[in-house]
């Protein structure tokens, strides 16, 4: 028990600490989780800049021994359909068992001079489960540079419900290793819910 109520109370000073309207951020994902002990969890607010605005971001990612929660929350300019700026924030809550990957790319300086156990300069924590796929498609070809016939197309079908990238440089060591640790405990919890 007293192991929830640490990690609740690390989620709470996560969500503060990354300054980001904390009480709305807060309060949708403890709505989420409701009383599930929380098993980990990584916060990650990122700063993007588009033409004249700067823009925030914030998402939640919460493992609890059933579920995956994810919190996005964008704020918004001021604009036809609202004379001041505002804030979204949507949650999705996803059973454990219907992941289907978790996709964990390291970014690592120098791999010749790599010591196990050492951060890697990124990850990119990638985690499909159905919910939106994307399809690449382009015109198929024979290989022939002459040809001009009409092979028709080719493409692939990726699930990237929800791709996250951590780096050292703009969000720190400290959340880098949380990413990584969120990953594991993913990973662990699929593999578990596989063996029920």
């Amino acid at each position: 028990m007293a192991k929830t109520s640490t990690t609740t109370q690390g989620l709470r000073a996560a969500i503060e600490r990354s300054g980001y309207y904390p009480a709305l951020v807060a309060e949708a994902v403890e709505a989420s989780v409701g009383g599930e002990p929380i098993s980990s969890y990584l916060v990650h607010q990122e700063t993007t800049f588009d033409a004249n605005e700067v823009r925030r971001h914030v998402t939640v990612l919460v493992l609890t021994d059933s579920r995956f929660i994810v919190s996005h929350t964008d704020e918004q300019a001021a604009d036809s359909t609202s004379p001041t700026s505002y804030a979204t924030t949507s949650t999705e809550s996803v059973q454990i068992g219907r992941i289907s990957s978790v996709v964990l790319s390291r970014v690592v300086a120098n791999p010749e001079k790599y010591v196990p156990g050492s951060l890697p300069r990124e990850v990119v924590l990638t985690i499909g489960w159905g919910a939106v796929s994307r399809i690449d498609m382009e015109l198929a070809t024979c290989g022939d540079p002459n040809c001009e016939a009409d092979h028709g197309y080719t493409g692939s079908t990726t699930a990237d419900d929800l791709s996250l990238r951590v780096s050292e440089a703009g969000d720190g060591p400290e959340t880098v290793r949380q990413a990584l640790t969120f990953a594991q405990s993913l990973s662990e919890a699929i593999a578990d819910a596989g063996r029920r």
